[in-house]
C-alpha cells in the first residue's frame, strides 16, 4: 500500500484506528495474534553436526577421501592417516569460518527499538516494541529509535537519521502531508518513519503501517535470507582440478591393468600397482597448502588495514573486475564541511578536512586574513552563534555532537579562530526560535556588549530570500532587487553544480525602543549576508586509488542513496564518471528487470537514490555479465548486496554490525584506497597458488610417468610406495609452501583482471606441467636404467638413485615455478623461504639415505660419490633444457 500518498483519514480508515484514541487493548491483542510479533524472523541455523559434515561436499575433498580408502586397501596406512588428517583439519577450519559468518541476521535484530510509547484506549502507555501491531498510534522524540514503519501525522521540528536504510547520514526533515510523487525512494518519503531509524531532533506521532517482516528493515532481512552464497573463483578452479585428477587416476588404473594383461603379468599385482599410482596422482597436501597460503595472505592484509573473514575471499579479491562502492563514508569522509562562502558576488574557499578546526581561507587562490574581511567575519560569527553543535576532541580525534550541518558552520568559524564560549560572553542570547519543518529556518535574538539587539537567522536560501528585504553587496546593504536575486540564484546553482548544499545567513538590527516577540515579525525584513557551501568531501586518497584500479582493468561504480546531482559531482571529482558514462536513478532502476539492466550495466558509472533491492539488482546484473563483483558498504541497507557479491567489503569504523557480519572483508580504516592494496595482495596470492599447483602436479606427473614407462618397458619398479609418499609429503610440501609466499612477479596492478571463467591450467600452465613432468619422469627412469645397468644385481641401489634423481629434479624445478616466463628471468635466491625449504628437503633426503637406522624403513642404501654426478646432470635437464628452449622460442616469435 502507498501510505505516503494517503491523507490521514484514509490511513485511519485503512487500519480501523483513531489518532485520538488509538486501538483498544483487546483489538491490539487480536491483531497481535493475526500479524504476529513485531520482530524480524530469526535465521534457522544449521546444526553444528550438519555444518561440519557439509565441509566434506567439496569435490577435491571427496577425491582425497577416495584416496584414503584406496590407501587402506593397499595397506598404506601412513598415507591414509596423513591424507585423512589433512581433510579433517580443513573441515574444522571451514566449520569455524561458516559458523562465525552466520551472525548477520542476529546483528540486525539489535537495531529494533526495545520499547515504544503507544496510544491504547485513549491513554499513552509504554510497551515492548515487539508488541506493536498495524494500526497502533505511537509517539517518538529525539533519541528514540523507531519501532516499526509509521505514517507520520504530527511533526514538531522532527528530523530522523535514516542511514541504516539509505546510507546517508544527514537527518531527514519529516512532514505530514501526503506525497504527490507516485514512486518515491525511501529517502524521499518525508511523511514516513521506518523501523530501526533514529530520531535526532524534535518529536512526532504516527500510525503503524508495517511490523516485523513487512517493514523496510524486514525486507532487507528477507533479502539476506534469500541471498545464495556463491562459489569463489578459487573454489570453482579447485573443483575443476579435482575432476581432472579423478579422471586421470581412473584412466591410469585401467591403463596399468591393461598393460599387465597384455604382458601376461599377475592381474592382482597390476591392479594394486595401478591403484597405487592413482593415489600418487592426487596431491594430498594441496588443500592444506591452499589454506595455509590464504591464511598467510590474511596476516599480511591485516597489516594493510584489511581483515579477511572468509579465506577464499583473499584470492577472489584479486579477480575483481568491478567495485561497487557506497559513496557516503566510503569514498567521502562522512563529515559535512564548509568549503565555499559567497557574499555579494565574492567567493572564498576553505581548506581542511573533517571536524578538525585547522584550515585556511582563500580568495581566487590567494590566502586571506579573515579578520580583515568584515562581512566574512560577520557571517562566520553569526553562523557559530546560531548553532547548537559541539566539537569535542578525544584521543586526538575531533568528534561532532549535534547536527552535521550545524557542525560544518561551527568548524568553519573555528578555522577563522573563533570560540563559541568566548563569543557568548560578547553576545547574549535573548530568545531562540528553533528550526521546524514549516518555517525551515532557525533564528535567535542576541544582544551585544553595547546593549544593541540583533536577529540572526539561518536556513535554506529560498526560505531566507522570501523573508529578506536587503542583501549585502559590495560590502553595503542594498535593496533585494530582482537583479540581486538573480545573482543569488546563479551563485546557488554554481555551488549546487559542485555538489554543495547551501545554507544562508541573515540578520537585522532591532531598534532600541522596540520589543519584538512574534516569530513572523522577528523573521521578516532581514538582510541576507550570503551563503555557506557545505559538502561531504571526498577522501583525498580515493581519486588515486580509483585511477590505480582503472589501470588494473577494474571499473569503479558509485552506488548511493544521495541525490543525482550530488552523486554526479562527487563521481566526476573522483574520476568515476566520464563524459560517455551513464547515471541511473532509483526510479528508472525500479522499472527495469535484471536482464534489462544487464544490457546497459557496463555503461553505468553512478547509481543514485537507490534502495536495498536496487543494490542487489545491480550486483546480480553485473554478475550476469560475467563480472566478479566487489561490493563495499557500511549500512544495514548494503548487507544483502554485500552478501550476494563475489566479495563483500564493509567499513570497520562506521560500518554497522549487519554489514560487517555479511562481508568477507572489513576495512579497518574505512579507506577505499585500502581496497587497492588488498586487490594487489589477492592477485599475488592467486599467482602463488598457480605456482605451487604447477610444482605439485608436475612432480606428481613425473612420479606417475616413471612408473608407467617402467611397466611398459617390463622393467622393475624404479620407486617403492614409501618413496612416493616421502616425496609427496616432505619433498613437495615445504617448497610448495614457500612458493605460496613468493614476491609478486612484476607490477601485478598494471595487468587486466583474469577472465573469471579462466581455467586453472590457462596461460600455458597445463603445457608446463605436462612437459616438465614428462622430462622429470624420463630423466628419473634414465638414471634408474643406467644405474641398474652398472649395478645389475643391486635393485635397491638403483631405486635409491632413481629416488634421489626425482627429488633433486623437483627441487631444481621449483625455482622455475617462480616465473611465468622461465627460470632465467628472476633471481632464484630472492625468495629466502624457498631457498631454506629446498635446503631442508635436501637435508631430509640425505638423512633417509645415509642414516643406517632409517635405511630399512625407507628402502634406501648409501649412494657412491661417483653416482652423484649422474644424479645432478639428470636432475638439471628438465628445468634448464626446457627453460632454454622456451626462452629461445619466445625470443624468436
Amino acid at each position: 500500500m502507498k501510505y505516503h500518498a494517503m491523507n490521514m483519514g484514509e490511513v485511519e480508515k485503512e487500519f480501523n484506528t483513531s489518532i485520538l484514541d488509538g486501538l483498544t487493548d483487546s483489538e491490539a491483542k487480536k491483531r497481535l495474534e493475526q500479524y504476529g510479533y513485531n520482530e524480524l524472523e530469526k535465521h534457522k541455523k544449521q546444526s553444528d553436526l550438519l555444518l561440519f559434515l557439509s565441509q566434506f561436499k567439496d569435490f577435491l575433498v571427496i577425491v582425497l577421501l577416495v584416496a584414503v580408502i584406496l590407501s587402506l586397501l593397499l595397506g598404506e596406512y601412513a598415507d591414509a592417516i596423513t591424507i585423512l588428517a589433512i581433510v579433517i583439519l580443513n573441515a574444522f577450519l571451514g566449520f569455524f569460518q561458516e559458523r562465525k559468518a552466520e551472525k548477520a541476521l542476529e546483528a540486525l535484530q539489535k537495531l529494533s527499538a526495545p520499547h515504544a510509547n503507544v496510544l491504547r484506549d485513549g491513554e499513552w502507555i509504554k510497551v515492548d516494541s515487539r508488541e506493536l501491531v498495524p494500526g497502533d498510534v505511537i509517539r517518538f522524540s529525539s533519541g528514540d529509535r523507531i519501532g516499526a514503519d509509521v505514517r507520520i501525522f504530527e511533526s514538531i521540528s522532527l528530523e530522523i537519521e535514516e542511514s541504516p536504510l539509505t546510507g546517508e547520514s544527514i537527518p531527514v526533515e519529516k512532514t505530514t502531508e501526503p506525497l504527490k510523487e507516485p514512486e518515491p525512494g525511501i529517502g524521499d518519503m518525508k511523511n514516513m518513519a521506518f523501523m530501526g531509524t533514529l530520531v535526532t531532533r524534535g518529536s512526532g506521532k504516527g500510525i503503524v503501517v508495517g511490523t516485523g517482516m513487512k517493514t523496510e528493515m524486514g525486507k532487507i532481512s528477507g533479502l539476506m535470507q534469500g541471498t545464495q552464497k556463491i562459489e569463489t573463483p578459487l573454489q570453482r578452479r579447485l573443483q575443476q582440478l579435482g575432476k581432472i585428477l579423478i579422471v586421470v587416476a581412473a584412466a591410469l588404473t585401467i591403463l596399468v591393468v591393461l598393460i599387465g594383461i597384455i604382458q601376461d603379468r599377475d592381474f592382482y599385482t597390476m591392479l594394486l600397482t595401478g591403484v597405487s599410482l592413482a593415489v600418487a596422482v592426487i596431491p594430498e597436501g594441496l588443500p592444506a597448502i591452499v589454506t595455509v597460503v590464504l591464511s598467510l595472505g590474511v596476516t599480511r592484509m591485516i597489516k594493510k588495514n584489511a581483515i579477511v573473514r572468509k579465506l577464499p575471499a583473499v584470492e577472489t579479491l584479486g579477480t575483481a573486475t568491478v567495485i561497487c562502492s557506497d559513496k557516503t563514508g566510503t569514498m567521502t569522509q562522512n563529515k559535512m564541511t564548509v568549503t565555499h562562502l559567497w557574499i555579494g558576488g565574492k567567493t572564498w574557499t576553505v581548506d581542511g578536512t573533517g571536524y578538525s578546526p585547522e584550515g585556511a581561507f582563500y580568495h581566487e587562490g590567494s590566502p586571506v586574513e579573515v579578520r580583515k574581511e568584515k562581512m566574512l567575519l560577520q557571517m562566520l560569527t553569526y553562523g557559530m552563534i546560531c548553532n547548537h553543535a559541539k566539537i569535542k576532541k578525544k584521543d586526538n580525534e575531533y568528534m561532532l555532537v549535534g547536527s552535521p550541518t550545524e557542525g560544518a558552520l561551527l568548524v568553519a568559524a573555528m578555522k577563522a579562530g573563533f570560540d563559541r564560549n568566548e563569543l557568548l560572553k560578547e553576545y547574549q542570547i535573548v530568545k531562540e526560535y528553533p528550526f521546524d519543518s514549516t518555517r525551515k529556518m532557525m533564528s535567535m535574538i542576541i544582544e551585544d556588549s553595547a546593549g544593541k539587539q540583533f536577529v540572526i537567522a539561518k536556513g535554506a536560501p529560498d526560505v531566507l530570500t522570501q523573508v529578506s528585504s536587503k542583501m549585502i553587496w559590495d560590502g553595503k546593504e542594498e535593496a533585494l532587487t530582482d537583479k540581486l536575486k538573480n545573482a543569488l540564484h546563479s551563485a546557488i546553482e554554481e555551488l549546487a553544480s559542485q555538489a554543495l548544499r547551501t545554507m544562508a545567513i541573515a540578520f537585522k538590527e532591532i531598534p532600541a525602543n522596540k520589543t519584538v516577540t512574534d516569530v513572523h515579525e522577528v523573521e521578516n525584513g532581514l538582510t541576507l549576508i550570503g551563503l555557506q557551501g557545505i559538502i561531504d568531501p571526498p577522501r583525498p586518497e580515493v581519486k588515486s586509488a580509483v585511477e590505480k584500479c582503472k589501470d588494473a582493468g577494474i571499473k569503479t561504480v558509485m552506488i548511493t542513496g544521495d541525490h543525482l546531482i550530488t552523486a554526479k559531482a562527487i563521481a566526476s571529482q573522483l574520476g568515476i564518471h566520464q563524459e560517455n558514462s551513464k547515471i541511473i536513478d532509483g526510479k528508472t532502476l525500479a522499472k527495469m528487470s535484471v536482464k534489462e539492466l544487464e544490457e546497459i550495466v557496463d555503461e553505468v558509472a553512478v547509481f543514485a537514490r537507490v534502495s536495498p533491492e536496487h543494490k542487489l539488482k545491480i550486483v546480480q546484473a553485473l554478475q550476469g555479465k560475467g563480472h566478479v563483483v566487489a561490493m563495499t558498504g557500511d549500512g544495514v541497507n548494503d548487507a544483502p548486496a554485500i552478501k550476494a557479491a563475489d566479495i563483500g567489503i564493509s567499513m570497520g569504523i562506521t560500518g554497522s554490525d549487519v554489514a560487517k557480519e555479511s562481508s568477507s572483508l572489513i576495512l579497518l580504516d574505512d579507506n577505499f584506497a585500502t581496497i587497492e592494496s588488498a586487490i594487489e595482495e589477492g592477485r599475488n596470492i592467486y599467482e602463488n597458488i598457480r605456482k605451487f599447483i604447477r610444482y605439485l602436479l608436475a612432480s606428481n606427473v613425473g612420479e606417475m610417468l616413471v612408473m608407467i614407462f617402467a611397466i611398459i618397458l617390463a622393467l622393475p619398479l624404479p620407486l617403492v610406495p614409501i618413496h612416493i609418499l616421502w616425496v609427496n609429503l616432505i619433498t613437495d610440501g615445504l617448497p610448495a609452501m614457500a612458493l605460496g609466499v613468493d614476491q609478486p612477479e612484476g607490477d601485478v596492478m598494471k595487468s587486466k583482471p583474469r577472465d573469471p571463467k579462466e581455467g586453472i591450467f590457462a596461460r600455458g600452465l597445463g603445457w608446463k606441467i605436462i612437459s616438465r613432468g614428462l622430462a622429470i619422469g624420463i630423466v628419473t627412469l634414465a638414471a634408474f636404467m643406467v644405474t641398474l645397468h652398472n649395478h645389475p644385481n643391486e635393485l635397491e641401489y638403483a631405486q635409491t638413485v632413481a629416488f634421489t634423481t626425482l627429488v633433486m629434479a623437483q627441487l631444481i624445478h621449483v625455482f622455475d615455478c617462480r616465473c611465468e616466463k622461465n627460470i632465467f628471468s628472476r633471481n632464484p635466491f630472492k625468495n629466502q623461504f624457498l631457498v631454506w625449504a629446498v635446503l631442508s628437503s635436501i637435508a631430509l633426503m640425505l638423512i633417509v639415505i645415509y642414516i643406517p637406522p632409517l635405511q630399512p624403513i625407507f628402502k634406501t642404501v648409501p649412494i657412491q660419490f661417483a653416482d652423484w654426478a649422474l644424479i645432478m646432470l639428470m636432475a638439471a635437464i628438465p628445468t634448464f633444457l626446457l627453460g632454454g628452449i622456451d626462452a629461445f622460442i619466445k625470443k624468436n616469435r
